[in-house]
Order: C-alpha cells, then sequence, then structure tokens
C-alpha cells in the first residue's frame, strides 16, 4: 500500500471527473492541432528558410503564400498510387501509418496546461498520464522507426534499404543518448510522470540545473527526427530519399507527416522536461502579476506551451539553413563517441549529488545555505542573468570572425602557389584546397600525348624541307 500511496503522488493531474465524452473531445483536439500546427509548419519553414538564403519563399497562394499548404495538401492526395513490382504489398501498404500512428500517440501524455472548466467538467488538458508516462514516450518513439524499416524492407530494392538500415542505426545510436539525459532529469526529479515534471519545476526551470542533460537532447532530437544536419537516411545526393524512395502519393505524404509531427514531439517533449512545460516563465509570471492575473491559470498556459514549442521549431529550421549534412562516419562518433559518453558522465555526477544529498545535510553548511538561500531568493533575476548569458553566448557565436594578420599573410602565400597533393593521402578522396590542383590524370596525359604528336611530325617534316 505505501508504494502504491507513493505512485498515485507522482500523477499530480486530476482525472477522476473525466468521462468517455471529455476523452473523445481531448483526442479530437489533438488531431487538430497536430495536423493544424503541420499545416502552419510547413509555411512557416518555408518562409524562414526562403528569409535566411536571400529569397521570397512561397508567394502565390494565398496573402504572402500562407496557404501554399492547402494547395499542396490536394496535390499529394490526388497523385497516382504507383505499386512498384516485387514489393511485398502488405507491409509496404502498412508501413507508413505505422510511422504516423506513433507520431500521434505522443502528445496524448504530454500536458498542454493545468485543470480547467469544461462543460463544466473539471479536468487537465492532458488526455492521460501515468508514473511513466515518459518510458510510454519512448517505447513510442522507437516503435515509430518500425515504419521506415518495414518500409525500405518491403520495397525490395536496394536504396531504400539502405535508408531503412542507416535509419536503425542511427535511432539505435542517438536515442541512447538522448534516453539517458532524459534518466538524468528523471533521478534530479524523483519522477517520470509528464504532469510531475511540470509540477517539479514550479520554482525552477530544468534547464538551468541540467544543462549538460539539455545540450545532448538537443543534439539528439536531431538524430531521432532525421532532420539536416543528421537527415542521413534521406540522403538525396547518395540514395534518393531513403526508405521511402519507392514510395508516392498519399502512402509517401504518410511519412511526410510524420517527419514534421515528430518535429513536434520533441519540441513538446523538450518543453515539458526542460523548460517548464505549460508553466510561464519567471517575468511574464511578473507582468501578469502586476495586472492582477494568473499566468499559469485557466487557458493562458496553452499559450506559453505553444510558443515554447515554436521556439524549438524555428531552431531546427534554423539549423536546417545553417548546417550541411554531416559525412556518415561523423555522425556515428559524435553520437558514439561524444554524447553518449557525456550523458552518462552527467548521469553519474546526478548520482553522486542525489546520493550525498541523502546522507549529508548541507543546510548546515554555512557557505552552501547561503548560497542555495540567495538562489531561492533571487529566482527570477537569476533566470534573466541565465537568459542574458546565453544570449550573449549567441551574439558572440554570430559576431564575424577577425582573422589574424599572419594567418592571412600566410593564406595569399599558400593560394599563391599551384602545388599537387595527393587526394588520397587521407585514406579516401578529399577536394583540393585554395592554390593546390590536382594531378592530371592517365586519361588527359594520353590525350595531351596524342595531339602533341601531329604537331611533333609537322615540325619534323618542315625541318627536312628547310634542309
Amino acid at each position: 500500500m505505501n508504494f502504491l500511496a507513493e505512485v498515485s503522488q507522482q500523477v499530480p493531474a486530476n482525472f477522476q471527473e473525466d468521462n468517455i465524452w471529455i476523452w473523445l473531445i481531448k483526442a479530437v483536439l489533438i488531431l487538430v492541432y497536430l495536423l493544424t500546427s503541420v499545416i502552419f509548419v510547413l509555411v512557416f519553414e518555408r518562409k524562414v528558410l526562403g528569409r535566411m538564403q536571400n529569397r521570397r519563399g512561397p508567394n502565390r497562394v494565398g496573402p504572402a503564400g500562407i496557404f501554399q499548404s492547402f494547395a499542396d495538401a490536394p496535390k499529394l492526395l490526388l497523385k497516382e498510387h504507383i505499386w512498384p513490382n516485387d514489393v511485398d504489398k502488405l507491409i509496404f501498404f502498412f508501413a507508413p501509418t505505422v510511422s504516423a500512428a506513433a507520431s500521434f500517440i505522443v502528445m496524448a501524455v504530454i500536458p498542454v496546461g493545468p485543470q480547467v472548466s469544461v462543460f463544466g467538467i473539471h479536468t487537465p488538458l492532458q488526455l492521460a498520464d501515468s508514473p511513466v508516462s515518459m518510458l510510454f514516450i519512448v517505447a513510442v518513439a522507437a516503435l515509430g522507426e518500425y515504419g521506415l524499416v518495414f518500409g525500405g524492407w518491403s520495397s525490395h530494392a536496394p536504396l531504400p534499404l539502405i535508408g531503412s538500415v542507416r535509419s536503425a542505426t542511427q535511432m539505435i545510436s542517438y536515442e541512447l543518448g538522448l534516453s539517458i539525459a532524459l534518466v538524468t532529469v528523471f533521478l534530479y526529479n524523483g519522477t517520470m510522470s509528464t504532469s510531475g515534471l511540470v509540477a517539479a519545476q514550479t520554482d525552477m526551470w530544468n534547464v538551468l540545473p541540467m544543462f549538460p542533460a539539455f545540450i545532448v537532447y538537443l543534439i539528439s532530437m536531431f538524430g531521432e527526427t532525421n532532420r539536416l544536419p543528421f537527415d542521413l537516411p534521406e540522403a538525396e545526393g547518395e540514395i534518393v530519399a531513403g526508405a521511402h524512395t519507392e514510395y508516392s502519393s498519399m502512402k509517401f505524404g504518410w511519412y511526410y507527416l510524420s517527419e514534421y509531427l515528430n518535429m513536434f514531439n520533441v519540441s513538446m517533449i523538450g518543453t515539458t522536461v526542460f523548460f517548464g512545460g505549460w508553466r510561464a516563465g519567471p517575468i511574464v509570471t511578473w507582468l501578469f502579476d502586476l495586472m492582477g492575473v494568473d499566468a499559469n491559470a485557466n487557458w493562458w498556459p496553452v499559450l506559453w506551451f505553444t510558443l515554447k514549442i515554436w521556439c524549438f521549431i524555428f531552431f531546427i529550421v534554423w539549423v536546417r539553413a545553417t548546417l550541411v549534412r554531416m559525412r556518415y562516419d561523423t555522425f556515428m562518433k559524435l553520437g558514439w563517441k561524444v554524447l553518449i559518453p557525456v550523458a552518462l558522465a552527467w548521469l553519474t555526477l546526478v548520482m553522486i549529488g542525489k546520493g550525498l544529498d541523502a546522507f549529508v545535510d548541507f543546510t548546515k553548511i554555512s557557505w552552501i545555505n547561503s548560497i542555495l538561500l540567495f538562489v531561492q531568493n533571487n529566482r527570477p533575476v537569476m533566470m534573466i542573468v541565465f537568459v542574458v548569458l546565453i544570449l550573449a553566448v549567441l551574439l558572440l557565436m554570430m559576431a564575424p570572425e577577425k582573422k589574424n594578420e599572419a594567418i592571412e599573410i600566410e593564406d595569399a602565400r599558400f593560394v599563391s602557389q599551384d602545388e599537387e597533393f595527393d587526394a588520397f593521402a587521407g585514406g579516401f578522396p578529399v577536394p583540393p584546397l585554395n592554390g593546390q590542383k590536382l594531378p592530371p590524370s592517365p586519361r588527359a596525359q594520353r590525350v595531351e600525348v596524342a595531339q602533341a604528336a601531329p604537331a611533333q611530325v609537322t615540325q619534323k617534316e618542315e625541318s627536312n624541307d628547310g634542309e
């Protein structure tokens, strides 16, 4: 009984008044919310990419091109369904639905807001929750990868198979680092319930004390969603489109939809685990307190939750416009030799800290107690300082780089040279740098010899005529 009581306390959301109609309304709202978000993010991504690449983006359909997605969707639906030869039709047909279904399910356990009144019934803005909701999310995300694996295998073609194998290895590699980062937060907060994680961040968001885990999660989520610079399963220049190369019409559309839904899924998980979920930040809370309004009550939290998600979406699009696709060996090295060791090291430090906290009363140590009291009494100030530091780091990263004069002289000297180099010196072919030139190919040498031979014969004939 004690164990059951402890588990029940890890789920602060109260679903006692819910009935089947409330469940149906929530399920429909989740579908509408996700589909509407995908429609808008398609235009948003193309607009942002166009802006960053100094072009307009969609600008024909509707005012400023905002209805472009409504034109693209019917086009995709009305395209011809093509069934390639030699495919396993049953698995080939159901593989896209596996990826799409797994993408829709994740939001069922994500809290979007606090308890509100719906038709006189007090219910949390969340379809379901449990003490192991985050494990449910990780499991569903892993099942979604089966859609790509089945799709590539059932095509019975080499390029889709390569894409599906890449997708499986990528999921295994980056899901480990992502899961370890999430486990660190679970251990720190003492709960795996999504609503419990939001409740644990009432005083301070997890991004502050768990910043190394957040960085590992931020990088790993690109590997989980197959987005640039980690879109190796869909490398257009190598394997055309990966596991869904042979798909057309709406069968391809389900894969396309699941990719954008997964963008929202990782954004919602990041918001819930690291950025307080639906809770407003300290500055917004302070401003609303001045107006006599509770920023974390009623329907206001839905707005804060949505804004946080779209900040993640903008970052994902920004990275796509900025970085190029990684080489596969570098990509795997980052996952296995950097992210996983960093996540394990941080998990070890957090476990040591939790163990010491269980046996040592740090509040009895005067200088530690002073620091804790200062942080507790100045949480908004500490949050503002943290945000300012992050913005300062971003500005320094975006500032134009000043080259050293000695380096510029060395570069000029290097460019002025015409030196040959061995393209295979490092074990794999690389392009020449500035000032370097490739040695002539054997074919070019044969062409030069063939072209020079008639000229030499003509010179000999002219010399004989002169004699």
